[in-house]
């Protein structure tokens, strides 16, 4: 297996990733009956159309890291979203040292 059959098989693993992270989220919002703001059905659909398009839902570099299919921030956002389904506390976003 060369190099770039490698980088394809990681960027594939990372954007099926991405996609399955945002499916359980709607899911699990779905089961729970919670109710989901506009901005937030908004914000899954968007990012998942630009995932399964490009394979990642960010365009610059510095918003994350060079392999990731969404942002630090898109991230963060998510596990919000996976939470408020779950009924959990809001998880406490990036520690900055």
């Amino acid at each position: 297996m060369g190099l770039k059959s490698k980088q394809i098989d990681s960027r594939e693993r990372t954007r099926r990733a991405a996609l399955n992270a945002l499916k359980r989220a709607r899911r699990a919002a779905e089961r729970t009956g919670t109710c989901l703001s506009e901005w937030e059905g908004e914000f899954l659909g968007s990012v998942e159309k630009r995932v399964e398009q490009y394979g990642r839902a960010f365009r610059d570099p510095e918003k994350g890291q060079a392999g990731a299919s969404l942002s630090l921030r898109q991230t963060v956002k998510l596990k919000e979203i996976g939470a408020k389904a779950n009924g959990k506390e809001k998880p406490r976003g990036l520690v900055r040292r």
